[in-house]
């Protein structure tokens, strides 16, 4: 370990940490310790030493470093324009049901556990302000303001989470249903140009 460089030691923790937080979605949190979960993991606990203290700092870190994956994940899959928004809109939750359902279901075990409650609210806080710039990506491409953006972008994710977390397919469809409602109201008050293209399509 000794001859690694910096970036051969972040690449291993951050391997480390996907290995991790994919066993505890399968193993879950209760009564996993740092041995039986290198053991399901195929990791040597040593290992895992080098890089974390103990137990609570390897699940609060792979927690945040995980789902801030997850948030890239989400964001490289946003619609380019206002024609898009529809495909987005639909592909996205059982795209993060499917590939991301588990490690949701973890997060919300990680970060309502008295424990872990103030690092969840700091992961929240930055949540906020990623998801604040994302909407200030999508601006341009849309014509939507960045604040009207950002409040349906955590609609829909809100929706998605819950899919991920109870499989409602009730509650998704309202919110789904109330988000597009709202899309078109948006578009047509700040770009009625777009909306009159798509509706000659």
């Amino acid at each position: 370990m000794a001859n690694y460089t910096n970036e051969q030691r972040r690449a291993k923790k951050e391997e480390l940490m996907e290995k991790c937080y994919a066993g505890f979605a399968e193993l879950g949190l209760h009564k996993t310790s740092i041995r039986t979960l290198a053991k399901h993991c195929g990791l040597n606990p040593s290992m895992i030493y080098t890089y974390f203290n103990d137990l609570d700092d390897l699940i609060i870190q792979s927690t945040n470093y995980c789902m801030s994956k997850v948030e890239d994940d989400f964001m490289q899959k946003a619609p380019v324009d206002v024609r898009d928004l529809w495909r987005f809109i639909d592909e996205i939750p059982c795209w993060t049901k499917e590939r991301h359902g588990a490690k949701y279901r973890l997060m919300y075990q990680v970060y309502t556990h008295p424990k872990y409650q103030q690092y969840g609210k700091e992961f929240f806080a930055g949540v906020d302000k990623r998801y604040s710039e994302y909407a200030k990506s999508l601006e341009p491409k849309l014509g939507i303001p960045c604040p009207q953006l950002t409040a349906l972008i955590f609609i829909l994710i809100r929706a998605c989470v819950h899919y991920c977390l109870f499989d409602d397919e009730f509650y998704l469809k309202s919110q789904i249903d109330v988000l597009k409602e709202t899309l078109v109201l948006y578009i047509s008050k700040y770009n009625p140009q777009a909306l009159a293209k798509e509706k000659q399509r």
